[in-house]
């Protein structure tokens, strides 16, 4: 993923303790104050800098030979991968040296398990004790899949947050863009699970949707996903009303050039409690199933044009927008999802 799609993301801020914006504006690129940025996580008032002079995160006090070496080793890396001295380096990407490249103290900065870190997973808001987001691109895995290779993002949350509680309170589709939300202590872990309860947590997608849709719609049927690999929409409705799927038109937009539709919508999905395929297989059910999605759609494509978009919680809220490449052009904002 380059780097002029990701500049797209929002970067991360943090008030602590108040319910919070995370998203940087995609039209002005404007942030929030910057908070401490854990070992080599790039924080915010960093973000644009060279990635040379970023080293300081990896190699404080280090001087011009000791990172010509680094350099020359080829050791320094972002989110686990090589770049060039040139590179820009955006807020929340985690820089680290490989084992055996550190400067003039010999250390390397970073233990060699940090390259883990799959490409294009940062940090998009934090709230120092209480919650985080990272932002997950499509086809990366949420969690450790048994017998698929490849790192997932609750492998790497040691990385963002070394030596603290850190855990997943959301899983996305493998396909799936968008948000992933963090606890950062056992008890926010325990409250977020009640505050969904309570459809106190609010989850909005944005997706591109097969057909014209002009009037937005519930789907209210309840999701029968055992051992199943496509769930199925009952014809009774989800009885708790948690995991009802809300969808509201945005706006009529051209199909990908690969598509063999006629026509397609951008929608806002707003969740409170999401199941597992849950907003994929109602709209689907809806007779507007995702633009890419080959389980329950026609046709798959090379991305799958859903993306969680914002979470809200009274503590806590973050946004980011979609990686597509027609996003753009669209001219939509944060305050669109």
């Amino acid at each position: 993923m380059d780097k002029q799609h990701r500049q797209d993301e929002a970067p991360a801020d943090r008030k602590t303790g108040a319910p919070r914006e995370a998203e940087a504006d995609p039209g002005t690129g404007a942030t929030a104050a910057a908070p401490a940025a854990p070992g080599g996580v790039v924080p915010p008032e960093m973000e644009g800098r060279r990635l040379d002079q970023a080293l300081e995160l990896v190699l404080p006090g280090a001087g011009l030979r000791a990172r010509k070496r680094a350099w020359e080793a080829g050791a320094v890396l972002v989110d686990g991968r090589p770049r060039p001295k040139g590179y820009r380096v955006l807020a929340g990407q985690v820089l680290t040296l490989r084992a055996g490249g550190g400067g003039e103290g010999g250390s390397a900065g970073a233990d060699a398990g940090v390259t883990c870190v799959p490409e294009g997973v940062r940090v998009v808001g934090q709230n120092t004790g209480l919650m985080a987001a990272l932002f997950k691109p499509g086809g990366v895995h949420s969690e450790a899949v048994a017998g698929r290779s490849g790192p997932s993002v609750d492998q790497c949350l040691g990385v963002f947050w070394p030596g603290r509680f850190a855990r997943l309170v959301n899983r996305l589709d493998l396909p799936t863009s968008g948000l992933l939300a963090v606890a950062l202590s056992e008890a926010m872990a325990a409250r977020y699970r009640e505050l969904e309860d309570r459809a106190a947590v609010t989850k909005v997608y944005a997706a591109v949707v097969l057909g014209r849709v002009t009037e937005a719609f519930a789907c209210t049927g309840a999701i029968d996903a055992a051992r199943r690999r496509a769930v199925r929409v009952l014809d009774a409705a989800e009885s708790t009303g948690l995991r009802h799927t809300r969808v509201e038109p945005l706006l009529a937009v051209a199909p990908a050039p690969w598509s063999a539709a006629p026509e397609a919508t951008l929608v806002r999905c707003i969740i409170h409690k999401g199941a597992r395929h849950q907003i994929r297989a109602h709209l689907a059910a809806a007779g507007h199933p995702v633009l890419g999605d080959g389980l329950y759609g026609p046709q798959e494509g090379p991305c799958l044009y859903l993306h969680h978009f914002r979470l809200r919680l009274p503590e806590f809220e973050a946004a980011a927008p979609p990686l597509w490449p027609e996003w753009a052009g669209w001219g939509l904002g944060k305050a669109d999802f």
